[in-house]
């Protein structure tokens, strides 16, 4: 499961494409004094024609006047009207992004900005790895249409502040009108559906601040298959899953699947974070993504074994970022391996749940052999989604996870996880860094500075060096040689395997026989014999 889980996403890095839209990277001026408070984001889709047309409302508040707005907007769009506060504005739509020109400064308050817009948006060529559109069929013929835009943006489908450090803190509005027959899928609540002629419309709504790569929507022929979930709480949440029709049958198997899925993942990183919303799964014609309260399903219903029992790895990865990601956000591209790294962790976590501590371990030893290790985790700040994407924020990033639990031991590093996962400062509203992750368990651990094993772990590719000198036919002298702190490792001797601490200092130990460390494989390591 994890050389198909790794093999997926390292085959799968972005590539540049047509459009060359960028999410993330250095905060523009003119963006950095905007605080967004709210989209909405209302489209007729039009399957036959494959075009989109209608309007978005950017509701946010100015830190300081200004007689510029600037968004990011795609130029496949054609934007024919700009409004701030309802008075029609200047504007210049080019390079994808949009420019509003205000006949008098905006001063510093809250201001509301329309841009009525339409045409052929993108079409994803390898979606949901690059972004855009995918109009799709599906077994019976029927329009099954989904976008896509983590990696790109947001701007390919409505204008935006294109920046992971800004999410709408009130949430989003999604009206979207279909054929009718067709359903829409969204984020939050639906509100209600209209009809009007041979079209339907889906208002969907949610009151969470919400990442700009969840605030979208899939049109299919859906039918829906409920049920209610009590949460570790006791919150009673419906769980929704939008199915096509003849995949109907299925359904309940795949929500006892999730109903699994969330509870292991609730007993590690706290209450499902939406609980006043919904949990939500639709079927896509893309492998999958984690989408706010409607996460994208397009595994096929490929099930492999864990504990006996059938496990839908896609669908549980992907449901793990409703904590990781879309509760806990990161505040800059820069620390992506936060919401990967650690939600890969979870996925190994419910091995260790129905499977066991050894099936965990083995699963974590097995990972490392699919690092590339050819850049760090985390490579300075500012940095685009683009840049911040390889394989290793997956497996290496949920590997420190796994360190870092044997450095500061089970007692400590469980209850600070689930802490660092419900804690008001690090989640919904408030973005997160590497830094803020380090200091969190800094202080839970109280044995010292975890900097340098963040630092040598996620800003280097160094691994961790070990040396062993013999001194003598059964002395050996062990140290750690690049890593300022002292951590625990197990040295299994010619008596037994005990757990001790080393540092650059070094100990010996007396053996018949090589010492070898760290034989059940907490560390991603170099080890040199003398």
């Amino acid at each position: 499961m994890r050389l198909l889980y790794l093999l997926l996403f390292l085959s799968a890095s972005p590539v540049a494409f047509g459009q060359n839209l960028i999410s993330g990277g250095k905060l523009k001026p003119l963006q950095a004094i905007m605080d967004i408070r709210h989209y909405t984001v209302a489209l007729d889709v039009d399957p036959a024609t494959k075009t989109i047309n209608g309007y978005a409302v950017i509701d946010l508040v100015l830190g300081q006047p200004t007689d510029t707005l600037l968004f990011n907007l795609t130029d496949l769009y054609k934007v024919t009207k700009v409004t701030v506060d309802g008075k029609p504005q200047a504007f210049n739509h080019k390079d994808h992004h949009l420019w509003i020109s205000n006949s008098t400064a905006s001063p510093a308050k809250r201001i509301s900005v329309k841009v009525e817009y339409g045409g052929k948006p993108w079409v994803a060529t390898r979606p949901p790895w690059d972004g855009g559109f995918t109009w799709a069929k599906d077994s019976l013929n029927n329009p099954w249409i989904s976008v896509t835009d983590e990696g790109d943006g947001a701007s390919i489908l409505f204008p935006c502040k294109d920046h992971p450090s800004d999410e709408p803190n009130e949430g989003a509005d999604m009206m979207i009108t279909v054929p009718k027959g067709l359903t829409v899928t969204g984020p939050g609540l639906l509100q209600k559906v209209s009809s009007k002629g041979n079209k339907s419309t889906f208002h969907w709504k949610t009151n969470y601040s919400i990442n700009n790569y969840s605030i979208l929507f899939n049109v299919g022929k859906y039918e829906l298959v409920s049920r209610m979930y009590t949460t570790v709480n006791g919150t009673k949440v419906p769980m929704d899953f939008y199915v096509l029709p003849y995949h109907k049958y299925k359904a309940a198997h795949q929500l006892d699947m999730l109903e699994r899925s969330i509870h292991v993942q609730e007993k590690y990183f706290g209450e499902y974070p939406f609980a006043k919303e919904k949990i939500g799964i639709c079927e896509t014609p893309h492998l999958g993504m984690e989408h706010q309260t409607m996460n994208a399903y397009g595994n096929n219903f490929k099930y492999t074994q864990v504990g006996g029992q059938d496990f839908d790895w896609l669908m549980h990865h992907e449901f793990g970022h409703e904590w990781w990601a879309n509760k806990i956000t990161n505040k800059d591209w820069a620390h992506y391996w936060i919401q990967e790294g650690i939600c890969v962790f979870g996925d190994n976590l419910y091995v260790r749940e129905l499977e066991g501590e050894d099936a965990y371990l083995k699963k974590m030893r097995n990972s490392v052999f699919g690092f590339e290790n050819k850049k760090p985790l985390v490579m300075g700040e500012s940095v685009t989604e683009d840049d911040a994407y390889h394989g290793d924020i997956y497996s290496k990033g949920a590997f420190l996870m796994h360190s870092l639990r044997y450095i500061i031991g089970d007692s400590v590093f469980f209850p600070a996880l689930k802490a660092f996962a419900t804690d008001p400062k690090y989640t919904y509203d408030n973005m997160v860094t590497t830094d803020d992750v380090e200091k969190h368990f800094t202080a839970a651990a109280k044995i010292g500075s975890l900097a340098p094993f963040f630092n040598l772990f996620l800003r280097t590719t160094d691994k961790l060096e070990f040396n062993i000198k013999q001194t003598s036919p059964t002395k050996y002298f062990i140290r750690l040689v690049n890593l300022g702190m002292e951590i625990p490792v197990e040295i299994t001797t010619s008596t037994g395997t005990q757990k001790t601490t080393i540092d650059k200092r070094g100990k010996s130990v007396t053996s018949d026989t090589p010492p070898v460390l760290d034989a059940k494989g907490y560390y991603f390591k170099k080890v040199l014999m003398e």
